[in-house]
């Protein structure tokens, strides 16, 4: 056994251990395997040449500090129980930290993933408000706007101590999402069956059944900065490494 970076010709191992664990589509994994991934972000467990467990990073930064974003964290079915993750993951650690990265970020998909992340020195950071409405009367003026331009008026949105989201993770967003801007307000957004997800609102959240009326949708789901809906959990890396106050997309 040994924890190592993967090799060109694991690839396909990658996409069936992703598939299989998440489910998700072949298009969204050429998607993610073209603008995000790279094998100098990921590590994994290799039996002989078997993938045994895995976990990618994309790079963000707060305060001009590095920091990793750790998503995908996936054991195989027949090497769980084992303790696989627990190495897998403090390996990760030491790496980064000789990389001059300041701390790592991840986002639990349910409670008993955020207790096991507790238990390797993760802690609650950056919580969401959640929210659902339906269309209002009146349309809120909105434009389509492309990457470069939603990363200038996000950093402007953001709240304090809020982790900044560019590069390779965006490039790889802008594939998923549509971004839109208005008076005061950006966000990022998708339909699906008739319903439109907003994984991030900034600015003025009122604004959201505006939102709906204009892009055509009777109903959506809505994400803001908040602080009643657990969402990210932070690991300090070195000991001035900042608590981020909001972390905005996940790979979910």
């Amino acid at each position: 056994m040994k924890i190592d970076f993967p090799s060109p010709h694991h690839i396909r191992q990658q996409r069936r251990l992703w598939q299989d664990a998440f489910g998700d589509t072949d298009a969204f994994l050429d998607s993610f395997f073209r603008t995000a991934y790279a094998p100098d972000r990921c590590r994994c467990v290799l039996m002989e040449d078997e993938i045994a467990a895995i976990l990618y990073w994309i790079d963000c930064e707060l305060g001009g500090q590095k920091l990793a974003y750790i998503y995908a964290v996936v054991t195989k079915p027949a090497h769980r129980g084992k303790g696989l993750c627990r190495m897998l993951m403090e390996d990760t650690h030491r790496l980064l930290t000789s990389l001059d990265y300041a701390g790592t970020l991840l986002v639990p998909q349910k409670e008993s993933l955020r207790n096991m992340y507790e238990g390797m020195g993760y802690r609650n950071a950056g919580a969401l408000a959640v929210f659902s409405c339906a269309a209002g009367n009146t349309p809120f003026p909105l434009r389509a706007v492309g990457s470069a331009e939603f990363s200038a008026l996000r950093r402007k949105l953001l709240p304090e101590n809020a982790v900044i989201q560019e590069g390779a993770g965006l490039d790889f967003l802008a594939e998923q999402l549509q971004f839109y801007a208005g008076s005061n307000i950006l966000l990022a957004a998708y339909g699906e069956n008739g319903i439109l997800s907003v994984p991030e609102l900034l600015g003025d959240s009122a604004a959201a059944p505006g939102v709906l009326k204009a892009l055509g949708y009777s109903h959506g789901n809505f994400r803001i900065p908040g602080e009643t809906t657990p969402f990210a959990m932070f690991h300090p890396l070195i000991g001035s490494a900042v608590i981020p106050s909001y972390f905005g997309f996940a790979f979910d």
